[in-house]
């Protein structure tokens, strides 16, 4: 079948003290793009020195969220006991599963003395056989990740494979998730493995086959002979996808799983105190919203 585009703007969120989150999946356009049930970027945003990010522990099942940041740091804890100040160029994975709970939060550190926090957080539905498996989470640094050179181009591989290399982060499903640099007028085509893609422009602009995608824009591509890339101008962008979901998924909340079912059982049991504490960050919690 022939490659069809779809253009996709998101939806912008005010959190306060001046952090916004544009939200480009889901989309009425664009459920999923293969694993990829949820794409947020976030800011830029400037915190001034005593102010900082704060999210209170919650849960997640049936997914993998990451964390990519270019500027700033996040300190992650959840209740496996993980620790972890992730910072640009290393990579948070954590693994839902069954069940976890985290929280984010400026270190104390950044927050007094100030920061700017910028990056990009994604969920990958884990396959169905793989949904409750054992909740786990990874953190890698910068050097371990592969690094992909070619003229006028800048490629660091965050997970899945591409371009003739591989991730050493753990995913379930074929997959890739990846940060391209491209000067002005260079080229990169996308690997062939994978049969949906999405690319998300974080600054600069590019050409996507007849689209051109402007910075804040993501378009996403499914069929045979996805184009190349073409920046217009100096660009940054994210590149991801990979194979087919095996199946839909119901999103709700911080929830992602197969049946409603699955959804309100585990509704049940974050309203009941039956997931576990975050070590560390043990006197709040973000309550189950109504519905």
């Amino acid at each position: 079948m022939d490659a069809q585009a779809t253009l996709i703007d998101g939806r912008l969120h005010d959190l306060g003290d001046g952090f916004t989150v544009r939200r480009l999946l889901p989309v009425l356009e664009a459920r999923h793009v293969g694993p990829f049930v949820f794409y947020d970027h976030m800011g830029p945003a400037d915190f001034a020195a005593g102010r900082g990010m704060d999210v209170r522990p919650h849960p997640h099942i049936g997914l993998a969220t990451v964390t990519w940041l270019f500027e700033g740091t996040i300190r992650h804890r959840d209740s496996l006991g993980s620790l972890a100040d992730i910072q640009p160029g290393a990579v948070n994975w954590m693994t839902a599963g069954r069940g976890i709970v985290h929280s984010e939060r400026t270190p104390p550190e950044a927050r007094a003395a100030g920061q700017r926090l910028h990056g990009i957080q994604v969920w990958v539905a884990l396959p169905r056989d793989h949904a409750e498996i054992a909740p786990e989470f990874h953190h890698h640094e910068a050097d371990v990740l592969p690094r992909i050179r070619q003229p006028g181009v800048e490629l660091v591989l965050i997970a899945g494979t591409g371009w003739g290399a591989a991730s050493p982060v753990k995913v379930y499903a074929p997959m890739v998730f990846a940060e391209a640099r491209l000067d002005a007028g260079t080229e990169l085509a996308l690997p062939a493995e994978h049969a949906e893609l999405g690319v998300h422009v974080v600054e600069g602009e590019l050409a996507w086959g007849e689209l051109s995608v402007a910075a804040g824009g993501m378009a996403v591509q499914t069929g045979a002979a996805v184009p190349s890339l073409r920046a217009k101008r100096a660009s940054r962008v994210m590149l991801f996808g990979g194979a087919p979901l095996d199946g839909e998924r119901h999103l709700w909340w911080n929830f992602v799983a197969s049946s409603r079912e699955r959804i309100e059982q585990a509704k049940a049991d974050w309203r009941e105190g039956r997931f576990g504490k975050v070590h560390g960050d043990e006197r709040e919690f973000i309550p189950l919203p109504p519905g």
